[in-house]
């Protein structure tokens, strides 16, 4: 297995460092890339596995972590990703343990540092494959290619497609995975030590079997890993048994001679020994899944829908010529491509059709090239190359099973290897036959990628930069603008926002998430008509789309027609059993109907499902204490204290029943602890100086009457009963005069 030095390595124009320099070399650049996102926010999908995921927090079973998905749902659940990665989410619980709670930066670092290993391993991974397994007498690996191994890991550690997987949070799978994928192949790497012994390639079996586990441990990162099994496959039959694909192929088909010689090296041994491995990890992976695969929508991967079987063919080609544009001009970076962002190819006449024709002329001319070369290095460092370029990139393929998106920069994470592996080649080679400028066309390459990751990754540190920047890549996709107004209208820009909505609505009519946003909107604004038609095409194009139904209640509560408004919410109830909000806004509408048990009876409900939900208690202290049902008014106000014991709301509540039960210090205690929360409460104070005003306590009625007006002088009542003091004032100085 001892191979010469690749003729090409010396051309290439970097120095020949040692193996710790070159790793800190590369962890270095890494870092600068990406390291400006250190501090940024939790984005995008950030929200939804991670702020909102339960299994992060420690008072969740951890337990949970290998029975739930990605996202904190249960995996026999239908409505589940199926998205398995039990290590990334004990990763982020790690994070939240060490943070004391949801600090962004501990997790960010984590992110950069993973990549920054990943890249300074990747010199160990390039030089393997470019330049074989050699050891020294003390059985040390040497590496035969140090400078082109090291432009190929410069590069891996510089390409600005990376930055979604290091600088969002989520793609801390992918970066998982791919740390787990290297040891595993490393490992099996490892297995080949003894060389060779009677002709035949010995390996350690152990060796294996922990190759195994790794691979098994990054699929418990990311579905992913286990293509690392094909990669082993790729590197064990192109150089441990130094197998020539084309001349092997001529002799199987001219000469039909069977293949003693790999039979004689236990190749195949080995071969069925990967497939047998994979079997049993896909069956164990299949078998937690549980319900059997995910549903995606047609918005998700609309060519996966298309009823032409052709057309399918053609646009998953087009989605691949896009990821290859992506490895080769990563300009055009977008956090999502779904819903219209990448038009479906309808016609042979589409040009788009060019760029297939492209991607498969390059692929043939690659695999020609790795197959008819009679120069074992270049053979195999295109033939590599093209295996870590394609078969990383298998699962998101559409090949075997319908993904979830239609380009997704994260899973080019590894494949990025392959495309690098091939590029570093490339320069070598160019730099053999063009010596001039090699210096400053290799330094300009390197610094380009690294301004471009600073800047992609700069726009990753908050929602607001990640979702404007999208809107010039992919103007037709609605989700962009559904995010950008969605992002304004959490910041309180609601107007902004109703511009972003309708262009949502407008590009993709039946975008049911942005009606429902542009109709809370309008709700707020008052324009109620137009509310209540965008929500009830929400409903109609998404029956069991509750939270749509729930706000189509409030509406249609606004717009006095009851009925409607009651059938909606517990159609929204119907849709989702556990819904607090909507028992609340139900209680609000038998309220206002007068049907008051009905309304105790839907808030009751709100309390039971989420035990904190301080509206759904203050409305019933307030309920009955306006029916007169003091004591029961008073009973509840305490419960609700129990759970919510610093709700000044409740507490201001509860003080007004206490105060007209006639018990003054228990109702003024209140009072005062309500105040001491928010004493800028014009309202509490007012109403303190009622109690006071009737105690008897008359200069601190005085006093909190006046607190009142300063705080707001249109207060109701407020006035009216501050003058009424006064005059008792009055009356009592002039008695005792």
């Amino acid at each position: 297995m001892v191979l010469s030095e690749a003729n090409w390595d010396h051309h290439v124009p970097l120095p020949k460092l040692g193996a710790a320099h070159s790793r800190i070399l590369v962890g270095l650049l890494a870092l600068v890339c990406f390291i400006n996102s250190y501090d940024g926010e939790f984005v995008f999908d950030d929200s939804e596995a991670i702020v909102n995921n339960k299994d992060l927090h420690p008072s969740s079973p951890l337990n949970n972590i290998w029975t739930n998905d990605f996202w904190g749902s249960n995996l026999s659940s239908n409505s589940s990703h199926k998205s398995y990665r039990p290590l990334t989410v004990l990763t982020f619980r790690m994070n939240y343990l060490l943070a004391g709670g949801l600090h962004p930066v501990g997790f960010h670092v984590l992110n950069i540092a993973l990549h920054c290993v990943i890249s300074a391993l990747m010199i160990d991974v390039f030089a393997i494959l470019i330049g074989g397994l050699t050891y020294d007498s003390k059985g040390r690996r040497l590496n035969q290619v140090p400078r082109s191994s090291l432009l190929a890991a410069l590069l891996f550690a510089v390409h600005p497609v990376h930055t979604e997987s290091v600088a969002g949070i989520v793609g801390r799978a992918d970066l998982l995975c791919a740390l787990f994928f290297q040891f595993s192949f490393l490992a099996y790497c490892r297995a080949f030590r003894g060389g060779h012994v009677h002709g035949l390639s010995t390996f350690s079996v152990s060796w294996v079997a922990a190759s195994f586990l790794l691979c098994a441990a990054a699929m418990l990162c990311k579905e992913q890993g286990i293509t690392v099994l094909g990669v082993n496959a790729a590197f064990d039959i192109l150089l441990i048994c130094n197998v020539n694909i084309g001349e092997l192929t001529q002799r199987l088909l001219l000469k039909g001679k069977p293949m003693n010689a790999l039979v004689r090296s236990r190749l195949v041994t080995r071969l069925t020994l990967l497939l047998f491995g994979g079997g049993v990890l896909l069956y164990a992976r299949w078998r937690i899944m549980g319900t059997g695969p995910p549903a995606f929508t047609e918005v998700d991967n609309p060519a996966s829908f298309a009823e032409n079987v052709f057309l399918r063919i053609v646009n998953y080609n087009y989605y691949y010529s896009l990821n290859a544009w992506l490895l080769l001009c990563p300009w055009w970076l977008c956090f999502d491509w779904s819903m219209g962002c990448v038009p479906l190819i309808k016609s042979v006449s589409d040009w788009r059709i060019i760029s297939l024709l492209l991607l498969w002329s390059c692929l043939i001319g690659l695999i020609s090239q790795a197959l008819c070369t009679q120069d074992g290095i270049k053979r195999r460092t295109l033939s590599f190359g093209l295996v870590l370029l394609v078969v990383p990139f298998l699962p998101a393929s559409n090949l075997f099973f319908r993904v979830g998106f239609v380009i997704a920069e994260r899973v080019l994470y590894l494949s990025t290897a392959g495309y690098c592996l091939i590029l570093s080649y490339a320069v070598g080679y160019s730099c053999c036959l063009w010596r001039k400028h090699k210096v400053v066309a290799m330094m300009g390459l390197l610094c380009v990628n690294i301004g471009r990751s600073a800047q992609r990754s700069q726009q990753w540190r908050s929602e607001q930069s990640l979702f404007t920047s999208a809107l010039s890549v992919c103007p037709l996709n609605a989700k962009v603008h559904y995010n950008v107004g969605k992002n304004l209208a959490d910041r309180g820009n609601q107007m902004a926002a109703v511009q972003y909505y309708r262009e949502a609505v407008r590009l993709h009519p039946r975008y049911v998430h942005a009606m429902n946003n542009l109709g809370n909107i309008l709700k707020e604004k008052n324009e109620l008509v137009e509310a209540e038609e965008l929500l009830t095409a929400a409903v109609h194009i998404q029956p069991d789309f509750a939270a749509a139904w729930m706000n189509l209640g409030i509406v249609q509560n606004s717009l006095k027609k009851f009925a409607e408004a009651e059938q909606s919410y517990w159609n929204a109830i119907k849709y989702r059993r556990k819904y607090p909000d909507c028992y609340y806004n139900l209680g609000r509408l038998y309220a206002d109907l007068n049907r008051h048990v009905d309304a105790l009876n839907a808030w009751r409900n709100a309390t039971m499902l989420k035990p904190d939900h301080s509206l759904a208690w203050n409305n019933m202290v307030i309920l009955l204490d306006n029916t007169g049902n003091l004591a029961q008014a008073e009973m509840i106000g305490r419960e609700a204290l129990v759970i919510l014991p610093n709700d000044h709301t409740i507490m201001f509540s509860l003080a007004n029943v206490l105060g007209k039960l006639q018990k003054y210090k228990e109702s003024e205690g209140f009072f005062l602890h309500s105040l001491k929360i928010n004493p800028s409460a014009a309202s509490c104070h007012g109403n303190l100086a009622v109690l006071y005003h009737r105690w008897g306590k008359l200069d601190l009625a005085k006093k909190h009457y006046e607190l009142s007006l300063k705080l707001d002088a249109n207060a109701p009542g407020t006035r009216e009963n501050y003058s009424m003091l006064r005059r008792k004032l009055d009356q009592l100085q002039k008695t005792k005069g």
